[in-house]
């Protein structure tokens, strides 16, 4: 690991700004690894779940990966020209630039929920940017990982791009060393530990964190049009999403209604779990045990459980099929209120205005994701004003994440700096300021020695500039 990294900053100081053909040639071989592998990584994917549903992984990954590097291939050449900037007047005839420079050698540190499109596309963005990546996935995906490991070592040399596999110690040791940038992926409590392994080195980081994202339904909501659309988002991947809606505010007197139509909802896209191949595994027995124990708590301290289960299975714990589970009747003793669920676990919080419930989300750390369901315009408009969040999708669940075009990141305790698209690129980049200075210039006017004509000179700019 220490020698491919170093092998990636000499590289880096031999090529310190690579051109367009070199960019462009770079993601067209990340775009010709994905389309030859895009089968075997589904299928190591799956293996490492125990299950896990081949379209949602050509949905979430192969098909979100694919569409990150051909956008960042459209649009790189914009992207990578330097920019003309006004100068003031008074420092006329000069004139003022700025070039984005890439940073060098990059780490990303990613997941194991979505492991292919979560180190994927914060890497090409970085190899859009100029930069050498080395990145480390997730122990939990052994069979991916060391795909991924082989499928980018046939397209790209070691210190172009790399990938390194390993346990816990590894991913500590990864962390230490002194990147250029860092970028995570991950749960709040490692994203922590990361920045303070970064800072020793003054490594800058992107770290994109989790949280609690609530969905919001407003007084006036269609829950017919909402339920749907909630329980996608929620039971996608088996809930172990970072902007899966973490659980749902519902006026007191709709909580019945909406708790019947996500469950006909959720029947309908599943109508079993157990033996469904829609339907996805908990990625390991610990966090299948962690899940049952989250509802057992909020059980014991008064919670009411609604498991949906339309063909009355029983699901072998080997699979480790987490059947969805409503819970109503919370409260914030619960440690399912306290903790990031990532699982088909959705709490109910029932408010009696739109005020509570906006107090309610302001109580709490800033969510990665949040989410309104309703007619109102203008209730629309109070929530997103009112509230702070790492982004929104508004009338539905997720879909802010798969646009190019919007930034992706968290605020707070979910995380900080943001990628996707242009994003992407100006995190892996240096905006390096450039002044001008013109052969016939007045700046003689300020040197040494001072009277009173550089006096007037001052007094003139300070009055006017």
């Amino acid at each position: 690991m220490r020698s491919t990294f170093e092998a990636q900053r000499a590289a880096f100081a031999r090529e310190m700004l690579p051109s367009l053909d070199v960019r462009r040639d770079r993601l067209e071989r990340a775009l010709r690894m994905t389309q030859k592998h895009q089968g075997a990584i589904a299928d190591a994917i799956s293996a490492d779940f125990g299950h896990r549903s081949r379209q949602e992984t050509d949905l979430t990954e192969i098909f979100l990966v694919l569409s990150g590097i051909r956008h960042a291939r459209r649009h790189v050449a914009k992207w990578m020209r330097p920019r003309r900037v006004a100068t003031p007047p008074h420092m006329w005839p000069a004139r003022s630039g700025i070039v984005p420079q890439p940073l060098g050698a990059v780490g990303v540190i990613s997941p194991w929920n979505y492991p292919f499109q979560l180190g994927m596309l914060p890497a090409l963005g970085a190899l859009a940017a100029g930069n050498r990546v080395l990145l480390k996935p997730s122990e939990l995906t052994p069979s991916f990982s060391g795909l991924l490991r082989e499928s980018v070592a046939e397209f790209f040399a070691d210190d172009e791009f790399a990938v390194v596999v390993g346990d816990v110690e590894v991913g500590r040791a990864f962390s230490q060393l002194p990147f250029d940038h860092l970028f995570f992926t991950g749960s709040t409590a490692v994203g922590r530990e990361i920045a303070l392994a970064a800072a020793a080195n003054l490594t800058p980081v992107t770290l994109e964190l989790g949280g609690k994202s609530p969905a919001i339904i407003d007084a006036d909501c269609d829950v017919g049009v909402a339920a749907p659309r909630i329980a996608f988002g929620k039971l996608m991947n088996a809930g172990q999403t970072c902007v899966a809606p973490d659980y749902l505010l519902v006026p007191r007197g709709r909580v019945d209604e909406l708790v019947a139509a996500i469950t006909a909802a959720a029947t309908a896209m599943y109508p079993s779990f157990a033996a469904n191949a829609d339907y996805t595994s908990i990625v390991s027995d610990r966090h299948y045990a962690r899940l049952g124990r989250l509802v057992a708590d909020a059980e014991t301290r008064g919670a009411k459980a609604i498991r949906i289960d339309p063909a009355g299975e029983t699901a072998p714990a080997a699979a480790r099929k987490f059947f969805p589970t409503l819970l109503v009747g919370v409260d914030d003793e619960m440690a399912v209120m306290r903790e990031e669920i990532f699982g088909p676990v959705l709490p109910i919080v029932a408010y009696d205005t739109l005020d509570d419930a906006i107090l309610y989300v302001n109580r709490h750390p800033r969510p990665l994701a949040l989410y309104w369901f309703g007619g109102s315009a203008a209730n629309r408009d109070r929530v997103l004003s009112s509230t702070i969040s790492g982004g929104v999708t508004v009338n539905d669940a997720c879909w802010h994440v798969a646009q190019e075009n919007l930034p992706f990141g968290g605020v707070g305790a979910s995380g900080s700096g943001a990628y996707h698209g242009e994003q992407s690129f100006r995190t892996f980049s240096k905006d390096k300021p450039v002044f001008y200075q013109a052969r016939l210039n007045g700046f003689g006017l300020f040197r040494p020695p001072y009277g009173r004509r550089f006096d007037a000179m001052i007094a003139l700019l300070k009055r006017f500039f």
